[in-house]
């Protein structure tokens, strides 16, 4: 029997929230970013706010995706351009 795998550690869960508002700023809605990544937009609401949501490894694979990175990736913070903002999602 397959064992499920771990949850998203914090740090992990902060890289995905981070990864939501880059693709926030680069989409323009958070109605247009829930539909990319296939996912309600209350769910991605609770995400921001800093709850658990099921299905957090499945959401960080299809932000890995949309912005052509590796799962891994998204979930350490790697894809961002450097001095991304982790409140707005914009570059400086």
């Amino acid at each position: 029997m397959r064992r499920p795998p771990p949850p998203l550690t914090a740090e992990e869960q902060e890289h995905l929230r981070v990864a939501l508002v880059f693709l926030h700023a680069r989409i323009g809605t958070w109605a247009m970013v829930a539909k990319v990544v296939k996912s309600k937009r209350a769910n991605l609401r609770r995400l921001r706010a800093g709850k658990r949501i099921r299905g957090m490894r499945q959401l960080a694979g299809r932000i890995a995706r949309v912005v052509g990175a590796d799962v891994r990736d998204v979930l350490t913070g790697r894809f961002l351009p450097p001095r991304t903002c982790s409140k707005c999602g914009r570059c400086p």
